[in-house]
């Protein structure tokens, strides 16, 4: 029979130890099979020392670093310890952890049925954007970007050079339209001065008519012997030139009433025009308030566009000022709005201010879904219809909304609110 060697018998037992700890694990039978390999070792180690004395002494520093680097992973893995997964205080932990998600998700499931949340919520306000009203350049800048400014402040000064010789302008054509309303009304004066000449030598023109005609008619009633025929022509012929003097007397008196028609029609001209050169005039000063350009509301200074010496035109943006009145406009989805109702508390917070909530509740809601107001609506008559759920705008005011003035928020930034709708 063959001698063994001590090879052999390593891998012997090597194998034996595997078959034994494949039982309990691959694990358990890799360690154990590592334990026999290395007891072997130590047994083969001491046989060598023993009939090697000498050789003990010349053993190199390296190999005895080597086996008590051994021998310390093996006082490790023969510590004595269970694996981590098997530790109560770690199964301990680990039930507390699951029970805990358990609860969390519990709370989020009832949470989630007594409020109604969105992403799609932005905070809203008004902008006033201001435009030039006066053509000119820009003599004089008052305010900076993202400056606090009242109601009533002064912004912008534009040079009012060539507005100021229109105001003068505009003022002498208000004197000369007074003069001569002034003129026609002296006219009308005179105008009625003539008629009433006229209408004084018309009452004589008739007082002699008169009398012609009743001289005429003595004539006319005596006998025709008594009188000659002279004295009867020339009756009648007085009584004809008193006839035609009264009636030039009346046409005259016609005249001088036309005329006064007149002059009074002249009147009113010039006082329109003196209305005229007014309006002018007031144009001209709106014009010139309007190159000194005020705050019209309270708010932050946005968008500036100009700088001192900058020319503008009419209508060209210059600024735009933000209100500090804010609310949040917030885009449900139609299912959502089943529970909603105005004046539910609304609990927002700010992505710009994560660690603060607000208090605020539902206002109003929209009477018609955001995509009614797109510019390209659907077409749902087409026959390729396809249901998709819209969204409603809802308006949220804030509770307090004074707290917001401590923060940097304004309009578009991203928020989330929560309508408790219990």
């Amino acid at each position: 029979m063959s001698e063994m060697l001590p090879e052999d018998n390593e891998e012997g037992a090597r194998q034996s130890a595997f078959r034994a700890g494949y039982r309990t694990g691959f694990g358990d039978g890799f360690e154990a099979a590592d334990k026999v390999h290395e007891a072997t070792r130590k047994d083969d180690k001491d046989g060598d020392r023993k009939q090697d004395g000498d050789d003990k002494k010349d053993a190199r520093p390296d190999d005895k670093d080597k086996d008590g680097g051994r021998k310390d992973d093996k006082d490790k893995k023969d510590d004595g310890k269970p694996p981590l997964w098997k530790r109560p205080l770690f199964v301990l932990i680990a039930i507390v952890v699951v029970i805990a998600l358990i609860i969390v998700g519990t709370i989020a499931l009832i949470d989630s049925r007594h409020h109604e949340t969105t992403d799609d919520a932005f905070i809203d306000g008004n902008a006033s954007q201001i435009a030039a009203q006066a053509a000119g350049r820009v003599s004089h800048l008052y305010v900076d970007d993202n400056q606090l400014v009242h109601r009533g402040d002064p912004l912008v000064d534009i040079d009012t050079a060539d507005i100021n010789a229109k105001v003068d302008q505009a003022k002498a054509g208000v004197l000369t339209a007074q003069s001569q309303a002034q003129q026609a009304l002296a006219q009308v004066e005179g105008q009625k001065a003539n008629a009433a000449q006229a209408a004084a030598n018309a009452r004589q023109a008739e007082a002699e008519s008169v009398n012609a005609q009743q001289d005429l008619a003595r004539f006319k009633g005596v006998d025709p012997d008594a009188v000659s025929r002279q004295q009867y022509d020339q009756a009648v012929a007085q009584a004809r030139a008193a006839r035609a003097k009264l009636d030039a007397a009346r046409a005259t008196e016609g005249t001088a009433q036309a005329q006064v028609k007149a002059a009074q029609a002249n009147v009113g001209a010039a006082q329109s025009q003196v209305a005229t050169a007014q309006a002018d005039l007031e144009t001209a000063n709106i014009q010139l308030g309007y190159a000194h350009v005020v705050a019209p509301i309270d708010g932050r200074v946005t968008k500036r566009a100009v700088d001192v010496g900058n020319v503008i035109s009419i209508g060209q943006p210059i600024l735009a000022i933000v209100s500090d009145n804010l609310w949040v406009t917030a885009n449900y989805k139609e299912t959502q709005l089943k529970k909603m109702r105005v004046n539910q508390a609304v609990t927002i917070k700010i992505d710009a201010v994560p660690d603060v909530k607000f208090a605020a509740h539902v206002q109003s809601f929209q009477r018609a879904a955001g995509s009614y107001f797109s510019a390209l609506p659907a077409e749902n008559a087409t026959g390729n219809y396809v249901k998709v759920t819209q969204r409603v705008p809802v308006k949220i005011v804030f509770d307090h909304p004074e707290e917001l003035q401590k923060y940097n928020v304004g309009p578009g930034m991203s928020v989330k609110p929560s309508v408790s709708v219990e």
